[in-house]
């Protein structure tokens, strides 16, 4: 597994890059719970070669842990990393996901 970038590697370029798209967008939505989570249980229907990818993606940028356990590969949000680097931005950027899942839900 490649290393993490340090904290003062994470590129705000990079981060937007990673947000744009609609599918690593959700995957950081579910992460922001808090919580540790398997790459399968975070979302459904997508397959896992294409979600390694967006994982892979999510982790260079800087805004996901990874962490091998077993057999398994747990994900993990770096909000304190996120937080120190950008204050706010991880907290707005997923309060707007958010908003727009709801209003996309009430259509």
């Amino acid at each position: 597994m490649t290393a993490h970038p340090e904290r003062d590697r994470i590129e705000l370029v990079n981060v937007f890059a990673a947000l744009g798209n609609p599918l690593r967008l959700r995957i950081v939505r579910v992460l922001a719970d808090g919580a540790e989570h398997t790459c399968g249980s975070i979302v459904d229907g997508v397959p896992k070669s294409n979600l390694t990818h967006h994982y892979r993606v999510l982790r260079d940028a800087g805004i996901i842990w990874q962490r091998p356990s077993g057999r398994e590969t747990l994900q993990s949000l770096r909000r304190d990393d996120l937080d120190a680097r950008f204050p706010g931005l991880l907290d707005s950027v997923i309060d707007a996901a958010r908003r727009d899942q709801s209003e996309t839900n009430r259509i």
